[in-house]
């Protein structure tokens, strides 16, 4: 037997182990073959199957389990004793035919040299399976895991009776369960993934087509990340609730429709808020353009669920002039998104191959604006540093603000009809001349105009003539136009002439 004070050392520490643990000693014959094992040490709060503890210590292995000797576990022992590498033995089956004893029990074992011995653990698989069945029986529940690394899913038995599907064929792929679940309720998919995003655990009731029955299943998820933050997989805990939801009132149900919407339009604004970043970040610091130097500012509206379609572009051509534009196309959501993602990229792209003019730039918007069947307005400027002069139109779209030596008025308008209005309409541009100093806002309608309130322009254009008469006035007019609408989202280009 190994050395007794290294014994008591091993046995204090696994007395403390709250899981099955044996520290077990080989026993050799004259010949140095190991013949039997000992066990040396045992956890203190751990019993075996024949709920015996620490009165294991001293006694074989053979006299404890002897229908363990010479098989595959026996031979693990031996493996692990002869080489030193670890090892596990899953699903490991005892069998015993003892009254009173659970006839077949299951256990994933691992195994470690330690010392002169072998460090056993032994998890008990059976009665925690057991126990796992039945409560997704008696739950109508069962779980799921999602590897986002892998993209493979793991469902329990739960989930395939749920289901009603066979598990030989493996769980349902993510196309599948979206083709089984009603129409109205993708929408609430969308918003569970943006939940979980968004780091929060999300909780939704969605409905599915299941044989010739709608099954309502309540999908309990969260999100799995590494220690970078990176998500790894997502866990899911799906219960069966169609007996509960068939059972509600009438106003728990629209208590929920309204929920559910409200899901839905928080899910659609933040892929909007997301794609309008996407398209146009907003740089933090000035732009430094030919003759101008540019401050953007973005402000979505106050509004969680109102997501406009502004949209701005400040570009300098290869001929030294520069672009500056501001728009806004009608509505809100994902819609007007990607309405402001084609006006905004087809100005670029018109732009990219010579077309420079104005009024001719906003016709081909105008007819672009047509065909996608969407409504705005918009404001394009050409400036030329050398002359200072502002070549400008717009569509149905305010006039740029002017401030100049403490005074500040909009500029007289061109004729200009909405964005889509008539796709035969056509565009006038004027053309006045800046002077070094002169403070030039474009801007949308989130700015000055507030629902069922007076309009903020005056108060806007009283801090322009503030700030043009004393640059040291910036800030304080800086600080006045970042008050979100709560209405509408607002994008400005805060133009200041060298």
């Amino acid at each position: 037997m190994a050395d007794e004070d290294v014994a008591r050392v091993v046995r204090e520490m696994l007395s403390v182990i709250p899981a099955g643990c044996s520290w077990l000693v080989p026993v050799t014959g004259d010949d140095g073959t190991v013949r039997d094992f000992r066990v040396a040490a045992a956890s203190g709060r751990g019993n075996d199957i024949y709920h015996r503890g620490t009165s294991r210590i001293g006694r074989l292995l053979s006299e404890l389990y002897p229908v363990i000797v010479g098989g595959e576990l026996w031979q693990l022992y031996l493996d692990v004793l002869r080489t030193g590498e670890p090892a596990e033995l899953n699903d490991f089956r005892y069998a015993e035919n003892q009254a009173r004893v659970v006839a077949l029990s299951l256990f994933d074992v691992t195994v470690h040299r330690v010392l002169d011995g072998l460090l056993v653990w032994w998890q008990r698989l059976d009665e925690d399976r057991r126990r796992m069945q039945q409560t997704e029986l008696l739950g109508s529940l069962g779980w799921s895991e999602y590897d986002l690394i892998t993209g493979e899913t793991s469902w329990s038995a739960g989930v395939y009776r749920l289901f009603d599907r066979d598990p030989a064929l493996g769980p349902l792929s993510r196309t599948q369960l979206a083709a089984r679940m009603l129409e109205d309720d993708r929408g609430l998919a969308e918003a569970a993934w943006q939940t979980l995003d968004s780091g929060a655990p999300s909780d939704v009731t969605v409905r599915f087509h299941v044989g010739p029955a709608v099954k309502h299943l309540r999908i309990l998820s969260d999100l799995v990340t590494d220690a970078t933050g990176r998500p790894l997989k997502i866990n899911g805990v799906v219960q069966d609730v169609t007996a509960r939801e068939d059972s509600r009132t009438a106003i728990d149900r629209l208590r929920d429709q309204l929920r559910r919407r409200e899901m839905t339009a928080l899910a659609e604004h933040r892929l909007a808020a997301q794609l309008q970043h996407m398209i146009q970040p907003v740089p933090r610091e000035p732009l430094p353009l030919p003759g101008l130097s540019v401050l953007v500012n973005y402000l979505p509206a106050g509004s969680s669920i109102q997501v406009g379609g502004d949209w701005y572009h400040a570009e300098r051509l290869d001929d030294g002039r520069v672009v500056l534009a501001v728009g806004d196309v009608a509505g809100h959501g994902l819609g007007a998104a990607s309405g402001m993602a084609h006006l905004r990229f087809a100005l670029i792209a018109w732009l990219s191959i010579g077309i420079h003019d104005p009024a001719a730039l906003l016709g081909h918007l105008n007819q672009l604006s047509a065909r996608l069947r969407l409504t705005g307005s918009a404001v394009l400027c050409v400036f030329d540093p050398g002359s200072r002069t502002l070549s400008w139109g717009r569509a149905g779209h305010a006039a740029p603000l002017l401030a100049r030596e403490g005074k500040a008025e909009p500029l007289p308008l061109p004729h200009g009809m909405l964005l889509g209005a008539d796709p035969e309409a056509t565009y006038e541009t004027l053309c006045p001349r800046l002077s070094p100093g002169d403070l030039l806002l474009l801007f949308t309608d989130g700015l000055v105009e507030r629902r069922g309130g007076p309009s903020l322009r005056p108060r806007v254009l009283d801090l322009l003539a503030a700030a043009s008469a004393t640059p040291e006035a910036h800030p304080a007019l800086l600080a006045g136009l970042t008050t979100p609408s709560p209405d509408d989202d607002t994008c400005t280009l805060l133009v200041t002439v060298g």
